[in-house]
């Protein structure tokens, strides 16, 4: 009798686990999705239009942006960086080449960071993007870039 009570809670313990772990996989395509939508709908979108409205679905308020650009150092707050959005003609509006490409994202719990390059004007930037869930959507918290020799 024991041991059929014990293999009923083994089993029983295995099927919860599974569930628990499917509904885990499950959660994770579905932030993949989001946060690949955030990117491509919003990020990518509103750098090549020069559309900040669009970005600014995709930053959340006080993002901070550091990199460099053809080995500078770059720091700005999301205003300023905006406000450098607005005032430069845009990749579409230039007719020059704008390519947009997810090198990976990797998600923890609430946390994740994705890995894009941005082909712009002269520029390669490979740029290293930290996202937060919050209030139930992924915002872009914080962008560190550089721009890589073509």
């Amino acid at each position: 009798m024991k041991t059929l009570l014990l293999t009923a809670i083994l089993f029983w313990a295995m099927l919860l686990s599974k569930a628990q772990n499917s509904k885990k996989m499950e959660n994770n395509q579905q932030d993949l999705i989001a946060i690949t939508e955030v990117l491509e709908k919003y990020y990518f979108k509103g750098i090549y239009e020069g559309d900040v409205n669009k970005l600014k679905q995709a930053l959340y308020p006080g993002t901070l942006l550091f990199g460099d650009v053809k080995g500078e150092p770059y720091a700005k707050t999301l205003d300023q960086y905006l406000y450098g959005v607005q005032q430069r003609q845009s990749p579409k509006d230039s007719g020059k080449l704008f390519k947009g490409r997810i090198i990976s994202i990797n998600i923890v719990n609430s946390i994740a960071i994705a890995r894009v390059q941005v082909k712009m004007y002269d520029f390669n930037y490979t740029d290293l993007l930290s996202f937060h869930k919050l209030d139930n959507r992924w915002f872009i918290v914080n962008k560190m870039f550089t721009d890589i020799a073509n």
